[in-house]
């Protein structure tokens, strides 16, 4: 099982909590944000285009303890930029397992090896380590050559040294389907707890607008990834939300169910977008005009959006909103095959080249040196 009974036992028992108390909006993971630097450039991204006085702004752990208290939310994703970047990231760790905090820690894992001594192995620590794909896919993704294997090094001393492990794998258009599903092998050889999917969302600010999927080749992507699937793939995240990405449920967008906090305060709408911010979580929830959000808003801007930190939340609110969600459910986990005929034809589809014609898309030789602080 890819996610401890422990850690799910946490998130239904407070799901349904906030259920009993009769709220409908309510946090579920917390997206805490404690700098946008990183050492990587990749042409995706939309959170590194900002000027150098604000890459070098980042929250202190006192500002972090404060917005996951007044969150409540059971699990705390640390994203960037490049969390291991920031000089306090271990006290902030440290503050958030006191807390007993379910904390993914998501790293392209360049200064894993070097950083993990100011870490403890704990259930409440998992590095969430960004993955795109194999060797050449992941490289091309990062806008680095040799990427890949740093990663692995730094996976591979992470688990050495009995921490929780996880992948963070975002699928763009031009996506190899089975290129992906050898991917799964790999990483499940490797030993990781599991891994997490999503397809990419089109930032304003990323350098690269020309490989974003549109909700159909979502769909149409993910069906042949997975579908027919192999017994030994181990996926950290809700099943629904897979089928999902799949075309098997049409859910709205939960936009408050991961909310994020960052240097600028708590950001409207979601992670996605910047709509604006509030300087408290009420604040975020009763001034933020959520009807403007979401594929069903007709917002131009969540268009095509199938992003898990929209629609995650979404898929564990069906869970536990009725006996015939929670019996959807317990069917994903236990019947997860999905023999589909027509989704094997679409493995033997020839898949678009890796490299792109896009100039703004280019493979580094070197990593960009480590930000100063």
């Amino acid at each position: 099982m890819a996610v401890p009974i422990s850690q799910m036992w946490t998130v239904a028992t407070y799901v349904l909590g906030q259920k009993l108390k009769g709220r409908k909006q309510y946090p579920l993971v917390l997206m805490l944000e404690p700098l946008f630097r990183c050492n990587l450039a990749c042409a995706g991204c939309g959170k590194i285009q900002y000027p150098a006085h604000v890459l070098k702004m980042q929250l202190t752990p006192e500002e972090c303890f404060r917005a996951v208290d007044e969150c409540g939310a059971p699990t705390v994703a640390i994203p960037g930029g490049e969390p291991l970047l920031h000089p306090q990231v271990g006290e902030i760790v440290e503050g958030l397992v006191a807390r007993r905090k379910y904390i993914y820690l998501c790293t392209n894992a360049l200064l894993l090896k070097q950083k993990i001594d100011l870490f403890k192995p704990s259930k409440y620590l998992t590095f969430s380590v960004h993955m795109d794909g194999q060797r050449e896919h992941h490289d091309f993704s990062v806008c680095l050559d040799g990427g890949y294997d740093k990663a692995l090094e730094g996976i591979k001393e992470a688990l050495a040294r009995g921490f929780r492990v996880t992948t963070n794998t975002t699928l763009f258009d031009g996506a190899d389907p089975k290129s992906v599903r050898a991917f799964f092998d790999e990483m499940m050889d490797l030993g990781v707890e599991g891994m997490m999917l999503s397809p990419g969302y089109s930032y304003e600010k990323a350098p690269d607008q020309s490989h974003f999927l549109g909700r159909a080749r979502t769909r149409r992507l993910f069906r042949g990834i997975l579908s027919n699937r192999k017994p030994g793939w181990r996926f950290n995240m809700s099943p629904l939300f897979l089928e999902f990405l799949m075309g098997k449920h049409d859910y709205p967008c939960t936009p408050w169910g991961m909310p994020t906090f960052n240097v600028f305060g708590w950001q409207k709408p979601c992670y996605l977008l910047q709509d604006g911010y509030a300087d408290t979580f009420t604040e975020l929830l009763e001034t933020t005009e959520w009807a403007r959000y979401g594929t069903e808003s007709g917002n131009p801007k969540c268009a095509n959006c199938m992003v898990h930190s929209g629609y995650e939340a979404s898929a564990v609110n069906h869970t536990f909103s009725s006996v015939s969600g929670l019996w959807q459910t317990v069917r994903a986990m236990v019947s997860n095959r999905y023999e589909d005929p027509a989704a094997l034809r679409l493995l033997e589809e020839p898949a678009r080249p890796v490299h792109s014609s896009n100039p703004l898309v280019q493979i580094e030789s070197h990593a960009p040196e480590e930000t100063a602080v």
